[in-house]
């Protein structure tokens, strides 16, 4: 007698085990590296001038710079960078972030061997043009990248991380410049473009871009890469997310703001170019989404470059002498350096624990009571007649007070994190293009405040100078206060939603909570 068994197959559902936090860390780390390459090259080529410029002045053989041409030669790349800086929007909505970061590594490449061939002062300074251009060029392209590649709640952390690099970058410079001459340091440089170039080699582009250009299947393949290796079951929800918010970006922009409800067929593509172009322009670049944060990227970016430091930077040693610091001014730059660097370190840490808000706020505050507190010392123990475009004038006295002060004002603007919103405040739309706009804006301001310190020395005296630089601290403080929102551990598409939305704040602050009781 046989007895047949009949076995219920029974469903079970196999999950497989979520990837580690590390491991999606790590994804992410490692796709930000070729953009850091190129914060490391963007660094060094700052910084280049620095080392070559006492080498070339007066040089009694070889190429040499005479007064004029030296000032000129320091100050040319950042003439060009507003130039790169505007060009790098378009080139990273036409080609992708991917092939952007590549290609924003050529114009370096031919920089640093032109810089070690060149054979005359017309090739020295088109080789530092292309060092300012190449420099602007890189802005879109990697703050783009970074910010759509990471997930929300280490976007901040990897945008410092990205500004750490910029340090290190600006270190190695100051390091070749002492064990070598001008011409291998720059030849030695060219090896951070070309590994840059490799690496964004192994690496895919940013899921959202691949989304909105149809590419679903990459799109996909690039988020189980960037977080952690993975399958696609584990993404799936985000990706998901992603595929909603990408078909909104896929519609026409037009039919979006000129109709309540989308159309079936849209008859703008057949429209003259030239109105068609206007029309995006205004609809894309001119809303409030994007013209809101640009404001406040541009704000802050102007009250930080008006804090204090970045004026000082081209005559910081002498500005260190005519106030009387106790150390050598050569012996300051170089601690200033290094409070830079180890400031971008600590950033990344307090971001993740206070919030980019509540540290730009303090960072702020922090460089107008330091800018404050070295107008008043300049003001009772620095006569008037001290000059710090003339040595001579300089007191014999020392004092480690104004040093401490200085120190201060380094550390606090270290803190600051315009650099890091640049990457994650503007929609995916005009994204590219308003990082553009904004890096070369800052620029121009970095170029005008630098130039403009020795006419605010020359009228207010060095204590005059300060205190003027206190009071755009003061007012940036009060400026972030209400207006910056807190963006850490948002997701891009919740940040955008913030700025199409009524203007408010995601900080729960008692005092604007206050104001929107007495305004109910």
């Amino acid at each position: 007698m046989v007895h047949k068994f009949k076995i219920e197959s029974a469903e079970v559902e196999f999950r497989r085990p979520a990837i580690s936090r590390l491991r999606s860390v790590t994804s992410q780390v490692v796709a930000c590296m070729s953009p850091n390459l190129l914060l490391l090259d963007l660094g060094m080529a700052i910084s280049f001038s620095t080392i070559a410029v006492p080498d070339l002045l007066n040089a009694s053989e070889g190429l040499s710079l005479d007064e004029r041409q030296a000032s000129w030669f320091g100050s040319v790349a950042f003439l060009a960078q507003p130039i790169g800086a505007l060009l790098s929007g378009p080139m990273v909505d036409y080609c992708g972030r991917k092939k952007a970061n590549f290609i924003a590594n050529l114009p370096h490449v031919c920089a640093w061997l032109l810089m070690f061939f060149c054979w005359n002062l017309p090739t020295l300074f088109l080789a530092n043009i292309l060092l300012g251009f190449g420099t602007g060029v890189m802005e879109a392209p990697i703050n783009s990248y970074v910010g759509e590649v990471s997930e929300p709640t280490i976007r901040g952390a990897l945008c410092t991380l990205s500004q750490l690099f910029t340090s290190i970058g600006v270190f190695v410079m100051y390091f070749l410049g002492t064990v070598v001459d001008w011409r291998r340091a720059a030849l030695i440089c060219l090896v951070a473009p070309v590994l840059s170039m490799l690496l964004i080699l192994l690496v895919p582009d940013t899921p959202v871009w691949l989304l909105v250009h149809r590419r679903e299947k990459e799109a996909l393949k690039s988020l189980c890469y960037l977080r952690g290796w993975t399958t696609p079951e584990n993404v799936r929800e985000e990706f998901d997310d992603l595929v909603v918010y990408s078909k909104t970006l896929q519609q026409c922009v037009i039919c979006q703001q000129t109709n309540d409800k989308m159309p079936t067929d849209c008859e703008h593509d057949k429209m003259n170019i030239i109105k068609r172009l206007i029309l995006k322009f205004r609809y894309v670049m001119l809303c409030k989404e994007t013209l809101r944060p640009l404001l406040l990227v541009l704000l802050y970016f102007t009250f930080l470059v008006m804090s204090g430091l970045v004026p000082t930077r081209p005559n910081m040693v002498n500005v260190c002498g005519a106030l009387g610091m106790a150390h050598d001014g050569k012996n300051i730059v170089l601690m200033v350096g290094i409070l830079t660097l180890v400031t971008s370190i600590v950033t990344i840490g307090f971001i993740k624990i206070f919030g980019k808000r509540k540290l730009a706020l303090f960072a702020m505050l922090g460089a107008a009571i330091s800018c404050a507190a070295l107008s008043a010392y300049a003001k009772k123990n620095v006569p008037d007649s001290v000059f710090s475009y003339d040595t001579d004038t300089f007191p014999d006295t020392k004092s480690y007070v104004p040093l401490v002060l200085f120190y201060a004002i380094t550390i606090f603007n270290g803190f600051g994190v315009p650099w890091v919103l640049l990457g994650e405040v503007f929609p995916f739309r005009s994204r590219a293009t308003a990082q553009g706009i904004a890096a070369a804006l800052n620029y121009v301001v970095t170029f005008i405040a630098t130039k403009t310190f020795i006419d605010l020395e020359t009228s207010t005296h060095l204590w005059g100078t300060y205190a003027v630089y206190a009071a755009f601290s003061f007012l940036g403080t009060i400026y972030l206060y209400f207006f910056l929102p807190e963006t850490e551990g948002k997701s891009l598409q919740e940040i955008e939603s913030y700025y199409n939305g009524k203007l408010k704040t995601f900080a729960d602050d008692p005092v604007i909570n206050l104001f929107k009781r007495f305004k109910r």
